[in-house]
C-alpha cells in the first residue's frame, strides 16, 4: 500500500463537507444542540476487525450495514451504532462520514474538562490503527492538513483543544494509544498553522 501525498484540504462551511474527499455519509449522526459549535477535536484509533487494516468494515459499521456474522469479532459489537466525522486510513486516504456541523457518534460517555457529552461539541477523527502499532507518516501528514482546514473553517476550534479518546473517556478508552506521537503532531501542526 503506497502512501497518498498530503494535500491542503478545504471545508465547505455551508455543507460541512471536505472538498474533493471521499464521502460515505452515515445515518449514525444527528443535529448538534442549538447554538453549539465544534470546539474540540478528538483523535481516535480504529481497526476492524481488531488489528486488521483495509477492507470495507469501517464503512459498513459507520453506515449500519455491517454483517454481524462476517467475522467472529463482529458479534461482540452487534447493534453498535457509531460514526466519526472522518477516518484516515493507513495510506492517508480520508473518508468523511458526517458533516462537521452535525453530531457524529464517536466519543460515547465522555467529559472534557467540566463538560460532559463531548459528541455535542467535538469533531471525531479516526485513524486506522491500534494502540500497539505506530501510526504512519501519511496519517500524521493528513491529520495535520485536516486539523488546519478545520481551524480555518471553524474559528471555535483551535490547536489547544485537541485530545485523544482516552483523554475524554479515561479508563473506558485507550485510543489512540501510546504509539500515537502527540509531540510530533503538535510540532507539525504548529509549523503548518504558521505557514
Amino acid at each position: 500500500m503506497s502512501a497518498l501525498p498530503a494535500t491542503a484540504l478545504k471545508v465547505e462551511t455551508t455543507t460541512g463537507l471536505l472538498i474533493g474527499v471521499r464521502q460515505v455519509l452515515s445515518p449514525h449522526c444527528d443535529a448538534r444542540p442549538p447554538g453549539i459549535l465544534p470546539e474540540l477535536i478528538i483523535v481516535h484509533g480504529i481497526s476492524l476487525p481488531p488489528n486488521e487494516f483495509g477492507g470495507p468494515w469501517i464503512d459498513r459499521l459507520f453506515t449500519g450495514t455491517l454483517a454481524w456474522d462476517a467475522h467472529p469479532y463482529f458479534r461482540q459489537i452487534e447493534g453498535l451504532r457509531a460514526s466519526a466525522h472522518v477516518v484516515i486510513r493507513r495510506d492517508g486516504q480520508l473518508t468523511q462520514y458526517v458533516p462537521f456541523g452535525e453530531r457524529a457518534w464517536h466519543a460515547g460517555v465522555s467529559q472534557y474538562r467540566t463538560r460532559s457529552g463531548c459528541n455535542d461539541f467535538s469533531v471525531g477523527v479516526e485513524l486506522e490503527g491500534t494502540d500497539d502499532i505506530a501510526y504512519t507518516d501519511a496519517q500524521y501528514a493528513q491529520l495535520v492538513e485536516l486539523i488546519a482546514a478545520l481551524i480555518e473553517a471553524y474559528p471555535s476550534l483551535s490547536a489547544e483543544h485537541l485530545v485523544g479518546h482516552s483523554d475524554v473517556a479515561p479508563g473506558r478508552k485507550s485510543d489512540p494509544g501510546p504509539y500515537f506521537e502527540w509531540p510530533r503532531l503538535r510540532a507539525r501542526l504548529t509549523e503548518r498553522l504558521r505557514a
